[in-house]
């Protein structure tokens, strides 16, 4: 908590740097963000988890509050409007006393009907930044998620300040003490649903409130990239287990995937603990003013000679990425920008004007175009699996190159995926997920 209440002063001035900047450029004086609102159930009387507007927990760590409303106004200190209802069904949320607090200016209200009278009275050269049209032209505001002032900010937002970087850190030192309770429930023996109930118990996390739906694979599951749906009972045989899980701090994510082999002897046990290693490697290259997109290439490349080495392919390295046979085995891309959203915006825009590039025709899945800079939190996240589908599709002449008895060896066991945060410095990385003692 030290470490957040002393870097969010400087956090929150340089948000209010980049708007001063941007709204005059485009003739605003302010913007009006929602946090949002509670969506209904069709044909029911309840609501899905709220989920509040990423824009709105930029400025001030509240999660879990809807209908707040935040005024950021030119030269101003951001002011707050906090709903607090009269409310006997639910638990009112507490009057905000954090680090935070002195930052805005805090009103309180109980009814929504009072809201057009806490905004500012003329409101014509304000901006709505939220998800309810309907309630911005009710409130006046006609100039919604205007695409120029979304585009600035969503491409500065890549470059996180010392506040969200730490709250990134803690986010990952909560989600490792999951993913070791996680382990170790695997190698105990239990099932799919009892590791997913170790991890959330150790994390302190309810399902709602990790970044994502955890991905919680045993054995051929593991090929699944988004496997979420947890088998109740354990499987006969313990082969292997992916789990890619994170937590969150602030609204901000983690986001780590590991890979284990019951027994490490095994084919598939070298495997992981080389891929293990080329993950550490591809890491060791990314510095600034190097494409991601290129960084990608290079980690196809290291696929293709582990798939040499351990004898997936025959003919070579070369002839495994030349032919295409690495895409079908490493089908997702090495990674994504990580912050407020799991997948961060603005991982293909190349300028505050929203130019946008595409991923490679030969990488569709690749999430990522932007050139690294330093200030960057990514994800790396090589991966191999044995995926039918993707083999049945490719070439008769690259199909020819794979080594089908090794392959068969190998499906039982799913697949590899390796995924630390790791925040670009001015000479290379840091790693927020390996310093937290997680092999």
């Amino acid at each position: 908590m030290e470490r957040l209440a002393h870097t969010y002063p400087d956090h929150l001035q340089t948000l209010r740097q980049r708007v001063d900047e941007i709204l005059p450029r485009l003739g605003l004086e302010g913007m009006i963000i929602h946090a949002g609102e509670p969506h209904r159930i069709f044909l029911d009387d309840m609501d899905y988890p709220f989920k509040v507007n990423p824009h709105f927990k930029h400025w001030v760590p509240v999660v879990d509050n809807p209908h707040c409303y935040l005024v950021v106004t030119v030269g101003e200190k951001p002011r707050l409007l906090f709903y607090r209802p009269v409310d006997f069904w639910h638990k009112v949320p507490p009057l905000p006393t954090e680090y935070w607090v002195d930052g805005v200016e805090l009103v309180p209200f109980e009814r929504l009907d009072q809201v057009p009278g806490l905004l500012p009275a003329e409101r014509s050269r304000f901006a709505y930044l939220g998800e309810h049209p309907q309630r911005a032209c009710e409130l006046g505001l006609n100039q919604v998620n205007p695409q120029a002032l979304l585009d600035y900010l969503h491409f500065h937002r890549s470059i996180k300040t010392d506040y969200e970087i730490a709250c990134m850190d803690e986010a990952n030192r909560i989600a490792v003490l999951g993913h070791k309770a996680a382990r170790d429930a695997f190698f105990q023996g239990e099932s799919e649903f009892a590791i997913q109930q170790a991890y959330l118990a150790a994390t302190e996390h309810g399902e709602n409130e990790v970044p994502y739906g955890n991905i919680v694979a045993l054995n051929e599951h593991s090929a699944i990239l988004h496997y979420t749906k947890l088998e109740r009972r354990a499987p006969a045989q313990r082969r292997s287990f992916l789990i890619d899980a994170g937590a969150s701090v602030n609204g901000y994510a983690a986001d780590i995937t590991r890979t284990y082999a019951f027994d490490q002897t095994t084919r598939f046990g070298e495997l992981v603990q080389a891929m293990d290693m080329a993950q550490r490697d591809i890491i060791a290259a990314i510095r600034p003013d190097l494409r991601y997109t290129d960084l990608h290439q290079q980690m196809h490349h290291k696929v293709a000679e582990l798939m040499a080495r351990f004898e997936l392919v025959k003919g070579g390295a070369e002839a495994a990425f030349d032919s295409g046979v690495t895409r079908a085995f490493f089908p997702h891309g090495l990674g994504h920008p990580i912050g407020l959203q799991v997948h961060d915006v603005a991982g293909f825009m190349q300028d505050e004007q929203g130019t946008h590039l595409a991923a490679p025709e030969a990488y569709p899945a690749l999430r990522c175009t932007r050139v690294i800079e330093s200030g960057m939190v990514l994800t790396i996240e090589p991966g191999l699996y044995v995926i039918d589908s993707l083999i049945a599709d490719l070439s008769d002449a690259a199909r020819a190159l794979l080594n089908t008895p090794v392959i068969d060896e190998l499906r039982p066991f799913g697949g590899i995926r390796i995924e630390d945060d790791v925040v670009v410095t001015d000479d290379g990385t840091r790693n927020l997920t390996r310093k937290h003692d997680l092999a």
